[in-house]
């Protein structure tokens, strides 16, 4: 059972929102929020494996909050839902570590869907934010960065995480390799583990910065 938690400022919003998702049969809501500090007790006290935050909130922003997250608890994987389709929230987003970004404007069904799929370590980006906005993001520095542990990914890896970086799923990485779902799986465990990084939104950043799909 995946563990949920849903920050919004609006209550008709919130437990919307918390009444969809829990509705699932994979899926259980374990509290809400009504802005970025109870959020971050929240998140301290029920240690879930989502939190569905949204971008505008009270006395500390969704932003924020999920840098304090991602920062003291990694474990818990963040969704951003936001009714502002803007390049600054997907950036800064993606920055303090977010592993999705929806529109509010989403069904249902899609919602619980990225709730699973951020649960489960998939990049989710929604259909009107695009993967070249995540390039354009990494793009900002004036030079390609030295990605640590970049060097220690055997061949199969690096092939991988280039993979992940143009947004294939885990089959469609197979399909393309030639290798199970399960390998792509446990290849994207190892190359998580050497660059240090928490799901594949981030795996996706560290291949821009370090100049691989430029």
């Amino acid at each position: 059972m995946t563990r949920v938690v849903v920050a919004d400022d609006q209550p008709v919003v919130r437990l919307g929102f918390a009444a969809m998702i829990d509705a699932a049969p994979d899926l259980t809501v374990v509290g809400s929020a009504a802005d970025g500090l109870e959020l971050l007790a929240l998140v301290a006290d029920q240690a879930p494996d989502v939190a569905v935050v949204d971008v505008r909130m009270p006395h500390l922003d969704g932003i924020a909050a999920t840098a304090r997250i991602c920062a003291r608890h990694p474990a818990t994987k963040v969704l951003i839902l936001t009714t502002f389709d803007l390049d600054e929230y997907v950036y800064d987003a993606l920055q303090a570590g977010a592993s999705g970004f929806l529109l509010k404007d989403i069904p249902a069904a899609r919602l619980v869907e990225g709730v699973r799929m951020v649960a489960e370590g998939s990049m989710l980006l929604g259909p009107n934010v695009t993967r070249r906005l995540v390039g354009d993001f990494s793009a900002r520095a004036s030079a390609p960065a030295p990605v640590p542990g970049l060097d220690t990914l055997t061949a199969r890896e690096h092939e991988v995480l280039l993979a992940v970086a143009r947004g294939l799923s885990n089959a469609e990485v197979g399909a393309e390799l030639f290798i199970t779902e399960q390998t792509v799986k446990s290849h994207v465990s190892e190359v998580l583990r050497k660059l240090e990084r928490r799901d594949r939104v981030q795996l996706v950043i560290a291949a821009y910065e370090s100049g691989l799909m430029l």
